[in-house]
């Protein structure tokens, strides 16, 4: 193993955790994340045009319906006079369109579809990233940016599936998406919590919620 090789959220050395579908995983025994060896990584371009290929139709019943558990969330909990941003939002943001439906701020961000930089020096009363985590190149950075974002009492909005110990990693769907390429665990969040100051943390099932 590569001596050199530290995990991109909290720099602890990885541990060899399993090579599968001809990419290296990593185990951060401090974190209790997975991490796809960087060397597996696509490029920008390569990873843009996966990207593209998805087929999100903001207008699909099933794709309003994969998303509810955060739009539910916001509209029990949050007014449409409050300000949020849909952070990277992809090809085809159904969470704004819906929102944007009930006369909901909302700005789109995207480093690939919706790169306006002067969004990331606003601050938003709630931030949402579905699906997006799990292809942090470099969570640690990012984690920091989605809380320097947050407004007092903000709350950062996640979607993404969580790895638990009874999961076979090999047979996983989720890490077979080769821009997938880091993994949290319930430990990893709580990590997250203390290492970011989140006053609070909420999980259930895929919906994971931060108050700043």
């Amino acid at each position: 193993m590569n001596n050199q090789i530290f995990c991109s959220l909290c720099d602890f050395k990885l541990e060899e955790f399993q090579t599968t579908r001809k990419r290296k995983y990593y185990l951060c025994s401090n974190c209790q994340s997975i991490q796809m060896d960087p060397s597996f990584f696509l490029s920008l371009e390569a990873e843009k045009k996966r990207y593209e290929l998805h087929n999100n139709d903001v207008e699909d019943i099933n794709y309003q319906t994969f998303v509810k558990p955060i739009t539910d969330y916001i509209l029990n909990n949050h007014n449409s006079k409050e300000q949020g941003l849909d952070f990277g939002a992809g090809t085809g943001p159904v969470i704004t369109k819906l929102l944007k439906d009930q006369n909901y701020q909302i700005e789109l961000y995207d480093p690939f579809f919706w790169n306006d930089p002067n969004l990331l020096y606003k601050q938003y009363d709630y931030i949402i990233a579905c699906e997006v985590i799990e292809h942090f190149h470099n969570p640690k950075k990012d984690f920091a940016l989605l809380k320097s974002l947050l407004k007092e009492n903000g709350v950062l909005i996640l979607m993404t599936n969580l790895y638990q110990e009874e999961i076979v990693f090999s047979d996983w769907h989720y890490k077979n998406d080769e821009t997938h390429v880091f993994f949290y665990s319930k430990e990893t969040f709580e990590f997250i919590k203390k290492r970011y100051n989140f006053n609070k943390l909420y999980i259930k099932d895929k919906l994971v919620v931060f108050q700043k």
